[in-house]
């Protein structure tokens, strides 16, 4: 995204938002992050990545709202401000997540993955954004739970993470907040 390869005609062909991730299985290329969870588990996966009952589904779905909402909004803008340069309200990013990690920490408490003791494409939504917000200048520090649940789902087998940005950008974004 930096070097602007999400804006040339040919990636803008499979995502004319000009947003990753992008997939392409077949014929078929898709584009959305959550659309993306839906698809992977439904045609790879089996119901534990995606319950069928509706409370299952249900609290599935609340966590790809909640991704697609307040951690988006939150810790995902803070970080594309700071790592990418975005034109967005840094301090107003912060706050969201700040509120955002509040009212779900005490909730984690209480659970080893987002909605019960297994993950599922709840957790795969909701982790990158959450476990790379210090790079947007919000603290994991003081919120344990959410600690201890990013852990776990790096302990899932094969994980990959997602690489953090250099050293001279996070001081940098230490300074300004």
């Amino acid at each position: 995204m930096a070097a602007g390869e999400n804006r040339r005609p040919e990636f803008l062909a499979k995502n004319p938002f000009g947003q990753v991730p992008v997939i392409e299985d077949g014929y078929l290329v898709l584009f959305d992050s959550n659309a993306i969870l839906v698809y992977l588990a439904k045609t790879y996966g089996d119901t534990s990545w995606l319950p069928d009952d509706p409370r299952g589904a249900a609290a599935v779905q609340r966590w790809l709202s909640l991704a697609a909402g307040q951690i988006a909004h939150g810790p995902g803008a803070a970080r594309l401000v700071s790592v990418f340069g975005a034109k967005l309200d840094w301090e107003a990013a912060k706050a969201i997540a700040i509120k955002l990690f509040d009212l779900i920490e005490p909730e984690m408490a209480s659970k080893p993955f987002a909605i019960g003791d297994h993950p599922t494409i709840a957790d795969i939504a909701a982790y990158s954004y959450i476990a790379h917000a210090p790079e947007g200048g919000v603290s994991l520090e003081p919120y344990p739970n959410l600690r201890a649940w990013l852990r776990r789902i790096e302990a899932l087998p094969g994980f990959v993470a997602l690489p953090s940005t250099d050293a001279g950008l996070l001081a940098d974004v230490q300074q300004h907040s």
